[in-house]
């Protein structure tokens, strides 16, 4: 049972952080079709923080 759980947390765990590396990418998109650099500056940090 333990090992199940554990089995689920890592597998949420890992639906969550790919859902904020699109969320974040889809920001990024946005952000440099606006042509707006500190944001994609920005969000560019952000998602090295997640590689």
């Amino acid at each position: 049972m333990n090992g199940r759980r554990q089995d689920n947390q890592k597998n949420a765990d890992a639906a969550h952080r790919e859902n904020i590396q699109k969320s974040l990418q889809h920001r990024l998109e946005i952000a440099r079709a606006k042509g707006d650099e500190a944001l994609i500056r920005q969000l560019e940090a952000e998602a090295n923080y997640f590689h």
